[in-house]
């Protein structure tokens, strides 16, 4: 759907040629993947769905430039946005003597209605109107809303905007129970059946959508400076994310899960910011590998009316123990070993609180 009528609009903007690439499943596989094992997630809340398809984007244009013989690329991001510096550290990594062209911080257009009045004096098809101009990006992993009266954070979002998910009130009576399959921190299988990562993918957006999944409304600290508020559907994304991140709660130590949470701020922060090719992002990858060798099992998850809780998890690595964690006395555990480890633990609580009493 999304692709009719690109050619004519392409032409109709002065472009001499038209150049569509599927790029769903490297999307996926090598962007989305990552930072889903990595546990990314900006600021609490957003599973960074405009962040991450930027790299991917911006890689593919400049593979264009370089197969037509360009010595420039244009993108159509605002003065006052993140996806500008995002799609510009890109081009910088991958090419750094292409030239950039940015209409909207070099030609006389200062906000959305003068872009529409532009593509309305060019006969230029644009899907927003001056009634709604709601500033959308979607991709494979989410769908973004901003502008409009959601600039207003004391305005709830209105239903009829969404587009991925029902109403959470309105989603099915009964909860669904999925079981995703797990290899190596990344998700392969829905109830046993293996796909690629996009049919995955969008097979969970369908699912997790028809319970409501997934939707997120923030105000966000935007890189350049200012607060932004979005809404955002995620729903075969949060899927994943809580999928992925059970698991870990039976292969990771806790010294292991506390350093890869802390990785997993800086990582969210580098995608946010559009630093994707930057060698640290590559560096920190290369740690989420190792330590997610043995994140692998199956997760079930139930489905209701916008939440997902856990049902149960599994893994042929589990680190946990039946016969340790029981509260009844075992080989391994002896609950009298306890008393030594909390006077020792609790030694410098003890002395403080000596000191504190004149002892």
């Amino acid at each position: 759907m999304e692709l009719e009528g690109l050619e004519k609009k392409a032409k109709g903007s002065g472009a001499s040629q038209l150049v569509v690439k599927d790029l769903k499943e490297e999307f996926v596989k090598d962007f989305i993947f990552p930072c889903l094992r990595a546990g990314a997630i900006y600021e609490r809340k957003y599973l960074l769905g405009t962040s991450i398809a930027r790299p991917v984007i911006a890689k593919a244009m400049v593979d264009v430039a370089r197969e037509v013989g360009a010595d420039a690329v244009a993108h159509g991001c605002t003065g006052k946005g993140n996806d500008q510096v995002r799609f510009e550290l890109a081009f910088f990594a991958l090419n750094p003597e292409l030239k950039v062209v940015a209409p909207w911080r070099e030609w006389d257009i200062t906000g959305r209605e003068d872009a529409i009045e532009y593509a309305k004096k060019y006969d230029i098809p644009v899907s927003v109107t001056k009634k709604s101009i709601y500033s959308r990006d979607r991709n494979l992993w989410h769908l973004s809303h901003e502008g409009d009266i959601l600039e207003d954070p004391g305005n709830e979002p209105e239903e009829g905007m969404y587009m991925m998910s029902v109403n959470p009130v309105d989603a099915p009576n009964q909860p669904e129970y999925l079981d995703i399959g797990i290899v190596k921190g990344v998700p392969v299988s829905i109830n046993g059946k293996e796909l690629s990562p996009a049919s995955l993918l969008a097979e969970l957006n369908t699912i997790g959508g028809k319970h409501g999944i997934g939707r997120i409304d923030m105000v966000e600290n935007r890189l350049v400076g200012m607060k932004s508020r979005g809404v955002y559907e995620t729903p075969g994304g949060t899927i994943m994310w809580h999928a992925a991140r059970e698991l870990e709660s039976l292969t990771l130590d806790r010294e292991t899960m506390q350093v890869k949470d802390m990785f997993a701020l800086k990582y969210a922060e580098l995608v946010y910011a559009g630093r994707w090719f930057d060698p640290l992002r590559e560096s920190m990858d290369a740690f989420m590998d190792k330590i997610t060798e043995k994140t692998t099992g199956s997760v079930r998850l139930k489905l209701y009316k916008g939440s997902v809780t856990v049902a149960s998890r599994t893994s042929p690595y589990s680190l946990y123990r039946e016969d340790i964690s029981s509260f009844e006395n075992g080989q391994i555990y002896n609950q009298g070993d306890a008393e030594g480890f909390i006077r020792l633990y609790g030694l410098p609580t003890r002395v403080r609180a000596m000191l504190e009493k004149g002892i």
